[in-house]
């Protein structure tokens, strides 16, 4: 950091109280998810939340009056207030309830011109034709806007201001980024430039949070594949999640290593195919295709390799965002709810797993086919809950003293005849 930056920094930091100096919350179990409806998230005994959150809809280019100012690096800015409560509004009932809410900071295309040009990486593909980019950590004024946005949402949901707005505890940045022509938009890139780049963006944010709290902890993002990249593109637009991985662990290092985390998918090998017992590609040792709930001690083994340890201790890892599809037969739901209870005892064997955070509340009509819900949506809707799956009761008993008497249907279902056969191999 310069010596211009570190005056800069000092000044930005008036708007900062100390850091909140709360240590990190030790939940009683991992259960969560990706909330949709918040009445119903309470009911089914949560720990763990996640929650989008999009930098675009909080920039507020022309200072609109009445909307909260921040001071960044000399510079104020300016945030939509109207965003912002409508995140209050998600946040503080479940962290008011004790539940660790999780924001996915994105950069999801505004159709604004002026504001995707501080917002999204200026690779990223130029027709606009993708879900989220890249952050722009490549220009001084989108590294600016970036560090100050985060640094707002720290500030708002941390600490004292944590009474009137809710608390984040995590903060993950993107979403699998080793996908990065699908996920996290950076045009046509290497491994080592995609890296290097969100290497910015999450050490950035980890300055950010931690001028807030000195417990809150970021996540880096990826999907399943591990040793082998997304079928059907190029080197360009995909990478294998190993290789970024250990890219980013070695660009951190170089630049002064920080407390990073790790928040994988471990998706069955076939998203379409709920009995992750049965993926056939997987193995055991840190050459598998893929990561799976069938295989995730492989991540946590190479965690615990030396070069990736952060002060003697291996990062520690969320599972994000991972469903099962509920297939048109009809025992879907009980093969869907028996993957449910097979992933939970294998996590469970694994302890560096802190959440497991289920994807999706409801079945959603947009997401390619895939029926991952807890709850059906009605038909016509997109994700209007109607009917809840037989997965619903299973997941509300995890956790709790009724979880053995509940799962134990799922054991012939995944061929095991106990859950011990579920160890780390």
């Amino acid at each position: 950091m310069t010596a211009l930056r570190s005056l800069f920094c000092l000044v930005a930091l008036s708007a900062f109280a100390a850091p909140d100096t709360a240590p990190f919350p030790q939940p009683p179990d991992i259960k969560g998810i990706q909330v949709q409806m918040t009445d119903d998230a309470l009911a089914l005994g949560l720990h763990h939340a996640t929650i989008n959150v999009s930098l675009g809809m909080l920039m507020d280019l022309g200072k609109k009056p009445g909307n909260p100012r921040w001071t960044c690096e000399g510079e104020e800015f300016s945030f939509n207030e109207g965003y912002a409560g409508a995140l209050d509004r998600q946040v503080k009932p479940l962290s008011d309830a004790g539940i660790l809410v999780y924001a996915i900071i994105l950069a999801y295309p505004t159709k604004d011109k002026a504001k995707d040009g501080i917002l999204v990486h200026p690779k990223a593909r130029a027709d606009g034709k993708y879900n989220i980019a890249a952050f722009n950590t490549a220009t001084p004024e989108g590294a600016r806007w970036y560090r100050a946005v985060v640094e707002f949402l720290a500030d708002r949901w941390s600490g004292a201001n944590a009474a009137a707005h809710g608390r984040m505890w995590g903060w993950i940045i993107g979403n699998e980024v080793n996908s990065h022509w699908l996920w996290y938009n950076m045009g046509n890139a290497s491994l080592e430039e995609v890296a290097s780049e969100h290497e910015k963006a999450v050490r950035i944010a980890h300055e950010a949070v931690r001028k807030a709290t000195a417990s809150g902890r970021v996540y880096v993002s990826f999907d399943h594949h591990w040793r082998i990249s997304m079928g059907g593109i190029s080197a360009q637009e995909a990478t294998p999640g190993r290789d970024f991985l250990d890219a980013f662990a070695r660009i951190a290092k170089q630049r002064g290593d920080f407390d990073w985390n790790v928040a994988h998918h471990p998706y069955p090998e076939d998203l379409g195919n709920p009995r992750v017992w049965a993926d056939k590609t997987v193995t055991f040792d840190d050459n598998t295709p893929k990561v799976t709930f069938k295989n995730l001690e492989v991540l946590c083994r190479h965690l615990e390799k030396p070069e990736l340890l952060y002060q003697g201790k291996p990062r520690r890892i969320i599972l994000s965002e991972q469903g099962f599809h509920t297939l048109a037969i009809p025992d879907g739901e009980t093969i869907q709810a028996a993957a449910y209870a097979y992933a939970w005892e294998k996590c469970r064997r694994l302890p560096l797993i802190d959440a497991f955070i289920y994807h999706r509340h409801v079945d959603h009509s947009q997401e390619g086919g895939l029926r991952l819900g807890l709850w059906r949506n009605a038909p016509g809707s997109i994700a209007d809950p109607v009917k809840k799956k037989q997965i619903y009761d299973l997941f509300k008993k995890a956790g709790t003293p009724e979880w053995d008497e509940a799962a134990k249907f799922a054991l012939p279902v995944a061929g095991l005849k106990s859950w011990d056969e579920l160890a780390p191999k």
